[in-house]
């Protein structure tokens, strides 16, 4: 079974597995409309969110297509948790792994969406030998795309219409990139740090 190596530290972020301690960090988040919004589901209840903590704790394996890992982002000033990066293996054969992210809005605007998921498609693509990493988000989720174009992710696709929100036709968007494109942008990025130094 191969895993991430948690917790891992970014500039300013801890991402670590989640426990059963973090169910008023989860539910404060989960149980929102506005996060709920783009996930095609609705608010989740606290007792939805402490099954969840519970199959979290347990692991997951990364080998089969399906198996995803989910680890829980805080800040390193404070313990306590603020949102989450997923990784889902949507082809084992392929390597093809899907990432996602769900953060409480009282800690939006500060970029640990996009730093929480650059460290984690780092380690998607170091440690778990993905090929292709691709996020799928809904059309009207802006802050979400802005991650993906953050993390120099292309869109190769616009979906219309293809999912069912309630009574709302949702379009989504898909981003993607290669684990060789990855590793030039950390290096082209490198050597401008370098440079500048």
């Amino acid at each position: 079974m191969t895993t991430l190596s948690l917790p891992f530290r970014t500039e300013r972020l801890l991402l670590r597995p989640f426990t059963p301690d973090d169910i008023d960090d989860l539910y404060a988040y989960q149980s929102l409309p506005e996060v709920a919004r783009y996930l095609y589901r609705p608010p989740l209840t606290r007792e939805q969110c402490a099954q969840i903590l519970t199959r979290r704790a347990a692991g997951t394996a990364w080998a089969e297509d399906g198996d995803s890992v989910v680890v829980a982002v805080c800040p390193a000033s404070e313990a306590k948790v603020v949102g989450e990066v997923v990784l889902k293996l949507a082809s084992a054969q392929a390597r093809q792994a899907e990432i996602g992210w769900g953060f409480n809005p009282a800690y939006g605007g500060r970029g640990y969406a996009t730093e929480a998921a650059r460290a984690t498609a780092e380690l998607a693509f170091a440690e778990l030998g993905v090929h292709r990493l691709f996020a799928r988000l809904d059309v009207l989720n802006t802050g979400s795309a802005r991650v993906c174009e953050r993390l120099g992710m292309r869109r190769e696709a616009h979906l219309v219409e293809n999912d069912l929100d309630g009574e709302r036709w949702g379009s989504e968007y898909v981003y993607a990139t290669l684990a060789r494109e990855w590793k030039a942008s950390v290096a082209a990025t490198a050597a401008g740090e370098l440079g500048d130094a």
